[in-house]
């Protein structure tokens, strides 16, 4: 695992790591995530799902044996932005109709519901980078009503 965390002035993070083109992988980029994004003070339910469905393509469809895929946060102001890159940039993903009795399918359909905007690029082969973006909402600049104590 190569892992590299960068916070420059306060408002722009970053964090990458490859890891293991497998299932048990992709889950530890779920878990990974989650843990940089709390840590972050980022929320983090939305991005963990679309990190988990990105990263199980990865994983499932981009492996190629012997290769790794690499995860990537960057926040800058207000955008997560999420990538995923894998070794086969042959097979560009689409979102397609699942099958109603089928159990696999709807991975983009739930980061395309779930993210901004997401895409796919096209990088120098043979690797592409599928990306997310969720633009978080600032905070209330006053407080919240109840519970106060006078």
């Amino acid at each position: 695992m190569n892992q590299e965390t960068q916070q420059v002035e306060g408002t722009a993070r970053n964090f990458t790591m490859l890891l293991s083109s497998t299932p048990r992988g992709a889950r530890l980029a779920r878990l990974l995530a989650v843990d940089v994004l709390r840590g972050w003070g980022i929320p983090d339910e939305a991005a963990s799902h679309v990190v988990a469905e990105l990263a199980a393509n990865a994983a499932t469809h981009g492996r190629l044996p012997g290769r790794s895929f690499r995860l990537s946060l960057h926040v800058i102001g207000d955008t997560l932005r999420i990538e995923v890159t894998d070794t086969r940039g042959d097979r560009l993903p689409e979102p397609q109709a699942p099958d109603a009795a089928g159990e696999s399918g709807r991975g983009l359909l739930l980061v395309e519901a779930l993210a901004d905007r997401w895409g796919v690029i096209e990088a120098r082969f043979p690797h592409k980078i599928v990306w997310a973006e969720l633009i978080t909402p600032p905070e209330p600049a006053f407080p919240r009503c109840g519970g106060v104590d006078g």
